[in-house]
């Protein structure tokens, strides 16, 4: 399984967001949008310095699905230039603002090199809830291959993301990024964004 991060707006809680995964030796995966790409090119760096996927998820944050495929590959190729500047390496993977793709938004991406990706357990984090319907949400979703949804700025992710990450390795779950996961070759996406290998 592996827990994905989105880094949308603020950025107060990145360092001990990292912190955290550093203490715990787990390597994760960052989706940024252009404005936090702009905003915060020092945090760019250090997700990737400390060994974290950092990948696309897009420049304005539209509902990909009602773009033209020139405007989807814009959407794509703007924050992507500016990732690969930052960290030397050029991001694979795109993650569709709201869950919001359709067919010519998954064949766009393959176009320019991006596998698209959805997750199948979202934290609801940023409803704010509080600590444990965070950890009570996750721990009792995952499954193996899950992608789980956080989100860096969300309020209480200081004070749940040990606890879920304590919870998961105590159940016998390996947190990796999600290039080590998902699928390259030989698969389809079902309607709920989950990867099917194709025999």
């Amino acid at each position: 399984m592996c827990i994905k991060i989105i880094s949308r707006w603020g950025d107060e809680y990145t360092n001990e967001i990292l912190d955290t995964l550093d203490k715990y030796k787990i390597k994760s995966t960052f989706f940024l949008v252009d404005f936090w790409v702009e905003k915060f090119p020092e945090h760019v760096k250090e997700i990737a310095k400390r060994g974290h996927d950092v990948e696309n998820h897009s420049t304005t944050h539209p509902n990909m699905s009602q773009l033209s495929e020139e405007k989807i590959a814009e959407e794509l190729n703007t924050v992507g230039k500016k990732i690969e500047d930052l960290t030397g390496k050029k991001p694979t993977l795109f993650r569709p603002p709201f869950g919001d793709y359709n067919d010519l938004v998954i064949q766009t991406a393959r176009k320019n090199g991006y596998y698209t990706i959805q997750w199948d357990v979202d934290s609801l984090d940023w409803k704010e809830f509080g600590v444990q319907p965070v950890v009570d949400r996750v721990t009792r979703n995952v499954r193996n291959g899950s992608i789980v949804l956080f989100h860096n700025n969300a309020k209480y992710i200081k004070e749940y993301l040990p606890l879920v990450i304590e919870r998961l390795q105590e159940d016998g779950y390996e947190i990796v990024p999600i290039s080590e996961l998902i699928y390259k070759e030989n698969f389809i996406m079902d309607n709920t964004g989950r990867q099917i290998l194709q025999k």
